[in-house]
């Protein structure tokens, strides 16, 4: 492990060091296991401090909408495992952003897939304003 990936911005190491410097308040867990934190101000700011420690490797798509909201004090009710989702049920469970892995969406024909676009078929007509 190199030096970087030891102590760099997102290590364990230097959140914990940052976690152990500031005073926290734990709030709660979300079912993806990441945890989540409120601190004091900082100094010529008015709002609290709000953070998440995720569980594995960070990934900021990892954070459900609902603490989402709550981290950017879009709402200040916690969200909680307890009481009633605002999710849909028609709406499908988070699933965290896949770019740049093979499971990344890739459309018909794409070069990375082995296949072959579609020729065009001519039936586009440029759109010309009126005169």
């Amino acid at each position: 492990m190199s030096l970087f990936k030891f102590l760099g911005v997102l290590s364990p190491a230097h959140i914990n060091f940052f976690n152990w410097l500031h005073k926290k308040d734990f709030i709660g867990t979300d079912q993806l296991g990441n945890k989540y934190y409120r601190g004091k101000a900082r100094k010529g700011y008015k709002r609290e401090r709000r953070w998440v420690m995720y569980k594995g490797y960070p990934d900021a798509s990892k954070v459900p909408p609902e603490w989402h909201g709550w981290l950017h004090h879009q709402s200040n009710k916690v969200p909680s495992n307890d009481c009633k989702s605002y999710r849909q049920n028609w709406q499908k469970p988070h699933m965290p952003n896949m770019t740049g892995t093979n499971q990344a969406y890739l459309p018909p024909g794409h070069i990375l897939k082995g296949e072959q676009r579609d020729k065009a078929t001519g039936d586009y007509e440029v759109w010309q304003p009126t005169k």
